[in-house]
């Protein structure tokens, strides 16, 4: 049976794709030079948490996620990535291809929420590679890969933000009900307001707690001139 074994050398932001897209550059080897026909493989790429460290700044982003730090020995657990499935060509020994895996800004996905929620660093993946090998020097042969082989790479967030920056500069991205759409659209046509950010800022506005109010009566009124105290002298 042939031996495969994977790796990635690099990552980068996708600048010519419809959507959010990374591109990872990945080394096949195969066993004693074997002739590898195709392959036809399935990868899954996890985020392993509990690889890197994170500042208190970080952990409050990320407590909706795994809660309180004092929680982590047993909630940072890892987080799906993404699932793609893929074709290796023709090659002797070893080769190089881009695995290219769609990503999203939906703040609802775990691995964007967590992704956003870092500083700066790296992000700890793990990718595991499944599927069918069609290998032989003098003939054809099917054989499966197996779930074990595995590869570990740390992406830069910087990496994870230029992505985000080509498809979405400078914006966040929600996603909402049909309903809450349709009543967010309503308050922004009985307001005539220009924009949907204008839109959600007056509904903050108006959600912010109001500030005391000091009463008008106990405030001097500006420029006004202080009552005369006159002394009356008894006769």
């Amino acid at each position: 049976m042939t031996e495969l074994s994977f790796a990635c050398t690099g990552v980068r932001a996708d600048p010519y794709a419809a959507g959010p897209t990374l591109v990872f550059r990945l080394r096949v080897t195969a066993s004693d030079e074997t002739r590898v026909h195709a392959l036809a493989l399935r990868c899954q790429i996890r985020i392993e948490p509990v690889r890197r460290g994170y500042d208190e700044q970080e952990a409050g982003k990320l407590a909706d996620l795994f809660g309180e730090r004092s929680r982590w020995g047993t909630t940072l657990q890892p987080v799906q990535f993404a699932q793609v499935s893929f074709m290796v060509p023709s090659f002797t020994g070893e080769t190089e291809i881009d695995l290219v895996v769609p990503c999203t800004y939906d703040m609802d996905v775990a691995a964007t929420r967590y992704a956003e929620a870092l500083s700066g660093g790296e992000v700890p993946l793990l990718m595991l590679f499944s599927g069918t090998a069609f290998t032989g020097a003098g003939g054809f042969r099917v054989e499966p890969v197996p779930w074990d082989r595995e590869a570990t790479y740390r992406m830069p967030v910087e990496v994870w933000r230029e992505m985000l920056e080509q498809h979405f500069p400078g914006c966040g991205w929600i996603r909402l009900p049909r309903d809450t759409m349709d009543a967010l659209l309503a308050f922004r046509s009985r307001r005539a307001l220009p924009s949907w950010e204008a839109t959600l800022r007056a509904l903050l506005e108006e959600a912010a707690p109001a500030a005391p109010r000091t009463p008008a009566s106990s405030l001097p009124r500006s420029g006004a001139v202080p009552p005369r105290v006159t002394e009356r002298t008894a006769t």
